[in-house]
């Protein structure tokens, strides 16, 4: 009991002092359980949509879900039949076909897409007595006739769209026009999904183009019967009809629900363990701020400890006091952090909602989980940091402590810490040269894993024993500008090295990543462009940015335009299964088929053969690391099964080189090749188009494709220039939302040198008080602890610029090895970090300086 007593009282004595590491952790505590929350909370939410909109039993296409299915625009159907076969199943109460796609684009009478901007999908279907389960009528009907539609509540607030409005459907059947007729609105939560519906007959032409057929068909068990009993009966009912491409896919309401929420929880993942890696690095950044904490308390403490010691308690006692403190510190700062993680849920809750994601707190989920991850989270940070401040405390002689107002260093440690960050610094920069060397991909991320950790934790370790040289250099070259009052600066910092290493080590872990990132990035974006300038030699690529395959009606637009020379189709064919002259079969590979004008459009080396033979008939060709792994040659045969059509026997006529970025592991051949053995009904619509322009014609030409394509706002027509800002808008957006994320270990770390310098000056009040006395001004006094602070940020930049450019090179020689040969180091954003860390420092001293500046100099004198 006595040394939980002295723990709470120690901490109160010193919770002023405590307040900035007890903001570390809340903020660490709150990233951690603010994802958690968010992402439960999306679960949730997606889970009851799927349990409220899916049918008791649902039938559907066996190939409803492949790939080719989706590829083609139009969705796989069913005979309109087999709704009265399923009715006349046992423990049926009704059935009712449906027809709907997402591989179409709605836009209004402006020609502006309707479609989330938040990357939900589309969906265009029919109104059926199912959806009136889950949709209300809130203004006008629903549609009758082909001239009418209904639109979702959510998508006429966010367009602005009203009773009477003209909208059109863009499919791959073609234009379709009509006028609002209904709006009706969820009875869940929508997340975001823009749903437009057509009566039956209309649905089924704009979507499918035939009639009597359906996409799936709900069923709704009678009262008393289970979904399994139903679904047994409907499978017994449909096993002698005839099937749609060879079976149905029946499931009931839990195992659509589950399918569903298995489609979406990878994606869901990805975003859930991204942030909480963001969360352990900042908690990582404030193990150097608690850490400096409790350190600089023990060294304040240390007559009191001696005191302590002097009367009788013993090492262990001393021990258990600091770390007692520590874990006040860590549950009330989980506990805060706990709740502000519901507030942070609450906050990107509102954020996604801008972005065009609804979520409702109405599904707010706290799992019990989450708190609990969070306190040991927080707890466990925070012991962990405080362990060797109370071990040194421990060890604290009772005399040396009355005798001394500070603790000594120890220079056997000082020099086994040199040692030790030495050897591990060597030996990572040693991976990270492995890294550069390695035959394969795979081999070489290994050798790059190990050395990030090895150089970071190398540099941690070495920290303070690198602060005495680089403070040193920095104060020559900015803090001796400032006279007398630079040179004072510059001792501070030196005089005590591990105090500046820790601090400064907190910066360098956030600055490292983001100096990493920004070469890996630019080396990306600056070997992309280095590609398409020597391999892309067509004019013009059309495509759409969400990812929508191009439609008919829009490529013989584009044939159509002016001043065009040529135009080149480009599709993927997924599924296919090649088998080899000595039987070995690769199954699920992808084709790249193509006019033969690709063969010009892109300029990509062979290592035998020529590309433009594989665009004659009944020809392939396949690039070099497949060639070697089945022993193929120029001239060899493959059988080829092509997703959802025939078998054809292909003759391999070029070997095409692994040295690309663009189409690297590509397997070309024509499209007319591809349409012997797809059916037309089969064939996956175009990714993309390439079109060249007549000789001198190239401005005329990309005017005349944009107006060409004005009716089809979903693709985009891009020259060479347009592709190239396009990637690096892309990897910018992408970068900025990293940064964004990393800005959170930069906080904790800004925070760990407020603390610093807040705890250095009272540490420093009589020796603040004797400056003032001999003549030092509030000013200089200010001035003297701001660049005390730049001069640690400095630091910590230094060495985390230095360090992330290195991992940078290291992994940009690890993507060498795919075809991003070219490193680029973006010095405006090295500079610039750079710069803007002196603007750090000199923002986290504010506070301590105005401190400083007002301490009443006598009684700063009489401080002991």
């Amino acid at each position: 009991m006595t040394t939980t007593r002295n723990a709470v009282r120690g901490f109160l004595a010193h919770k002023g002092r405590m307040a900035l590491s007890g903001i570390a952790v809340l903020l660490s505590v709150a990233f951690v359980c603010g994802t958690l929350v968010f992402t439960d909370t999306m679960n949730t939410t997606f889970d009851k949509l799927f349990a409220t909109t899916s049918a008791d039993v649902t039938v559907s296409p066996e190939d409803a879900d492949a790939e080719n299915a989706s590829a083609t625009g139009v969705p796989p159907v069913l005979p309109a039949g087999l709704v009265a076969d399923i009715e006349r199943a046992e423990g049926v109460a009704s059935a009712e076909g449906g027809v709907f796609s997402t591989s179409v684009t709605v836009v209004d009478a402006d020609k502006d897409s309707l479609s989330p901007t938040s990357g939900a999908p589309t969906i265009v279907g029919n109104w059926t007595d199912f959806d009136a389960r889950t949709m209300e009528i809130t203004d006008g009907a629903a549609p009758r006739g082909s001239g009418q539609v209904m639109v979702d509540a959510d998508t006429a607030d966010k367009h602005g769209l009203a009773l009477g409005d003209a909208v059109s459907v863009i499919g791959v059947k073609g234009t379709h026009a009509a006028e609002i007729s209904g709006i009706a609105a969820f009875t869940v939560t929508n997340p975001g999904a823009a749903v437009f519906y057509f009566d039956t007959p209309t649905a089924q032409k704009i979507l499918v183009g035939e009639k009597d057929v359906f996409t799936d068909i709900h069923v709704t068990a009678a009262d008393g019967r289970t979904d399994e009993q139903v679904k047994k009966n409907v499978t017994a009912a449909l096993a002698g009809t005839a099937a749609a491409d060879g079976g149905y896919k029946i499931l009931t309401a839990d195992e659509a629900g589950d399918q569903a929420s298995a489609d979406f929880a990878g994606v869901l993942d990805v975003m859930k363990y991204a942030m909480l890696g963001f969360a352990l690095l900042a908690a990582l950044v404030g193990v150097f701020l608690i850490f400096n904490t409790f350190s600089m308390l023990v060294t304040q403490r240390t007559r009191e400890i001696g005191l302590m010691r002097a009367v009788g308690s013993s090492r262990k006692q001393v021990n258990q006091t600091v770390l007692a403190e520590a874990l006040i510190l860590g549950v009330v700062g989980s506990a805060l952090g706990v709740g502000a993680g519901i507030g942070l849920a609450v906050l990107l809750m509102e954020a996604m909602g801008a972005m065009g994601m609804n979520l409702s707190t109405d599904d707010l989920t706290v799992a019990w989980t989450t708190p609990v991850a969070g306190v040991v989270l927080g707890v466990v940070v925070t012991l962990v940091a405080a362990y060797l401040p109370a071990r040194r405390a421990s060890k604290v002689s009772p005399m040396a402590a009355l005798r001394d107002p500070g603790m000594p260093a120890d220079a056997r440690a000082g020099r086994i810490r040199l040692a030790l960050g030495t050897v591990l610094t060597l030996a990572g920069a040693a991976a990270l040269h492995a890294t550069t060397r390695a035959e394969a991909a795979g081999d070489g991320s290994q050798w790059l894993g190990l050395g990030i950790v090895t150089t970071l934790v190398g540099f941690i370790v070495v920290g303070p024993v690198l602060a005495s040289g680089v403070v040193r250099v920095l104060g020559l070259l900015v803090l001796r500008l400032f006279g007398p009052v630079g040179r004072m600066a510059e001792r501070n910092a030196l005089r005590n090295p591990r105090r500046t290493g820790a601090t400064g080590a907190a910066l360098m872990i956030g600055l490292a990543l983001v100096a990493c990132l920004s070469v890996v990035g630019s080396s990306m974006v600056a070997s992309a462009t280095d590609q398409l300038d020597k391999t892309v030699g067509t004019d013009f690529i059309i495509q759409s940015p969400s990812g929508q395959l191009i439609t008919p009606q829009a490529v013989d637009a584009v044939r159509g335009a002016e001043g065009i020379d040529r135009v080149t189709e480009y599709k993927l064919l997924p599924d296919a299964r090649i088998t080899m002259p000595d039987g070995r079969v690769a199954d699920k590979e992808w084709l790249n088929a193509a006019d033969p004008s690709y063969a010009r459009d892109l300029r990509t080396d062979t290592e035998a053969g020529d590309l433009a033979d594989a665009y004659e008939p009944d020809s392939m060709s396949v690039f070099g690391d497949f060639a070697d792994k089945y022993d193929l040659t120029v001239g060899s045969e493959v059988k080829v099964d092509f997703p959802g059509g025939g078998t054809g026997t292909l003759t391999v006529r070029a070997i095409t080189s692994d040295e690309v970025t663009v189409d690297k592991g590509a397997l070309y051949l024509s499209v007319d090749t591809a349409a012997k053995y797809i059916p037309a009904e089969k064939m996956p619509l175009d990714s993309m188009l390439f079109a060249g322009a007549e000789d001198g014609q190239e401005d005329a030409a990309y005017t005349a494709l944009k107006a060409a394509l004005d009716d089809y706002p979903q693709y985009q027509v891009m020259d060479r220039t347009d592709y190239k800002e396009a990637l690096r808008d892309q990897m910018g957006q992408m970068l900025n939302i990293v940064y964004a994320l990393l800005a959170l270990a930069v906080i904790v770390a800004v925070l760990g040198v407020v603390n610093t310098l807040a705890l250095s000056v009272i540490e420093r009040t009589r020796e603040i008080g004797l400056m003032r006395a001999i003549g030092l001004s509030r000013r200089q006094l200010r001035r003297m602890i701001r660049l005390e602070s730049v001069v640690i940020a400095l630091f910590g930049a230094l060495l985390g610029l230095g360090l992330g450019m290195g991992w940078g090179a290291a992994a940009q020689q690890l993507l060498a090895l795919e075809g991003l040969t070219v490193l680029e180091v973006p010095w405006p954003t090295i500079l610039g970090v750079f710069a803007g860390s002196a603007v750090v420092g000199l923002l986290a001293a504010l506070a301590p300086a105005h401190r400083a500046g007002r301490m009443n100099v006598l009684g700063a004198i009489a401080t002991e």
